[in-house]
């Protein structure tokens, strides 16, 4: 491997254990054991790679459990990534080169690198507190077994049987994607901890009241926070640039939005972020104090620091395009905060959307404003194509609102949709994340991209005076 493409992986070494805890997966050498590795591309999903390479390259089956404690480890400082993971199948191995050993008979000696062994004893310690119920479900041994069994259960009535390969897709101790393949469509397995904890409880209650613009839950795991789906036939519209099946997705939102008028307090009471325009209103000047103090933390400039006047100006007209909406009349519906085409899946007589943590109750128009902006990324900026593109929303629209009004609350939304994101996302209340750098630099991207939203509005309507 040349230089290049080291520096686009990341190093694991594989804490395999076995389903009793009681022997560990090591590849012999004249010099120790040293524990099995893998070459993971960076930003690609982690539990899927690392499983895929321990099967492919150790000849074991093995479920991700969770990373180790690096600050009690060596991984940090000697550039390596530790990850425990669980043989779930068996505790044999196809591979002549790794054998099971018991962790009884290692000591520090044992390993080549005594890096290992640290990490192996602190991966022990952890799995040892998390098979007595503290952490999250899926760091303890064993709950792969259990999923199963529980999967297999749920599509019998459905006349399917669990078959073929699997694939964890996403894992931690409270978080799981995985996708089972069947003697019929595939299921998929989600589960969420905090802080996406809402997203259960959301997806419940979507998928009760619109069946038509959702994947339909088989069975639930409450105490994992999980639910299982079908796979949905179709085209995922991250995956294409058809124009056909980007405006059909954009129809199906509206559509969408507008059955979802009535169900307001329901979709609150499930956990729905509400950013309705008072509360939009009331979050305004908290934020502006928020970024006030991170621009005077920005130490590079270039990108330019907003001053407070700045940001003065644009509370004039933060407040003055929430005015606007609520003079217009059109009505809150639910939104999706995290609307990227990534997690639409256009069908052959609709479209459904995933991925719902980040629901929300207010304009309608900041939802398709995100799917706009990843519109003109995927499909191109050309006034016609946009122009269609937008037709096929607002079309959906017009029994309920005036052409007026429609123009209007567009004209706005690419400045309050940027602000709903922003605000109501949690991000600049959550002080912990504001101290991260890339946390605080963001939010101090997107201010400045509502400046330049406010600008751009000054010459195209007069204030709202109410």
């Amino acid at each position: 491997m040349n230089l290049t493409q080291q520096s686009e992986c990341e190093t694991y070494r594989a804490i395999v254990l076995d389903q009793n805890r009681t022997a560990l997966l090591l590849a012999p050498t004249d010099n120790g054991f040293l524990l099995p590795w893998a070459n993971v591309p960076r930003w690609q999903r982690l539990a899927e790679n690392l499983t895929a390479a321990m099967k492919s390259n150790w000849g074991c089956e093995a479920i991700c459990l969770f990373a180790p404690d690096a600050a009690a480890s060596a991984s940090h400082s000697s550039g390596v990534n530790y990850h425990v993971l669980e043989c779930w199948n068996h505790a044999e191995t196809r591979d002549a080169s790794a054998k099971w050993v018991p962790i009884s008979s290692l000591s520090e000696k044992s390993f080549q690198d005594w890096a290992d062994y640290l990490a192996v004893q602190r991966s022990v310690a952890e799995c040892n507190g998390y098979s007595r119920g503290t952490g999250g479900p899926f760091a303890q041994l064993g709950w792969f077994r259990e999923l199963r069994r529980w999967a297999g259960e749920a599509i019998l009535p459905l006349g399917l049987q669990l078959r073929g390969p699997f694939c964890q897709f996403n894992a931690s101790p409270s978080f799981n994607l995985t996708r089972f393949e069947t003697d019929g469509p595939a299921i998929w397995f989600k589960a969420v901890g905090e802080p996406n904890l809402r997203e259960f409880p959301i997806t419940l209650a979507l998928a009760q009241f619109f069946p038509a613009y959702l994947p339909p839950v088989l069975g639930t795991r409450p105490e994992w926070n999980g639910w299982l789906s079908p796979e949905i036939e179709g085209t995922n519209l991250g995956e294409t640039r058809d124009i056909t099946l980007w405006k059909r997705a954009a129809a199906v939102l509206a559509k969408l939005q507008i059955e979802s008028i009535d169900k307001h307090a329901q979709l609150l009471k499930s956990g729905s972020h509400d950013l309705g325009t008072t509360k939009l209103s009331d979050r305004v000047l908290p934020f502006l104090d928020v970024m006030g103090r991170l621009m005077d933390q920005q130490t590079n400039v270039p990108p330019p620091v907003l001053s407070r006047k700045d940001l003065a100006f644009l509370w004039d007209h933060l407040q003055d395009a929430i005015c606007l909406l609520q003079e217009l009349g059109i009505p809150d519906t639910l939104g999706h905060l995290d609307l990227n085409p990534g997690n639409i899946i256009v069908t052959a007589n609709g479209s459904v959307f995933l991925d719902w943590a980040e629901a929300c109750i207010g304009h309608p128009f900041f939802s398709f404003e995100y799917l706009l902006e990843h519109f003109r990324r995927a499909v191109g900026v050309g006034p016609k194509l946009e122009e269609q593109f937008i037709a096929s929303y607002t079309a959906e629209w017009s029994p309920l609102v005036s052409a007026a009004a429609v123009h209007e609350g567009m004209t706005v939304a690419p400045l309050l949709a940027v602000f709903a994101y922003a605000a109501g996302s949690g991000m600049c209340s959550d002080h912990e994340r504001l101290r991260e750098p890339k946390t605080a630099g963001y939010l101090r991207a997107l201010t400045r991209r509502m400046s330049r939203e406010a600008n751009q509005l000054i010459d195209r309507r007069s204030p709202c005076t109410s």
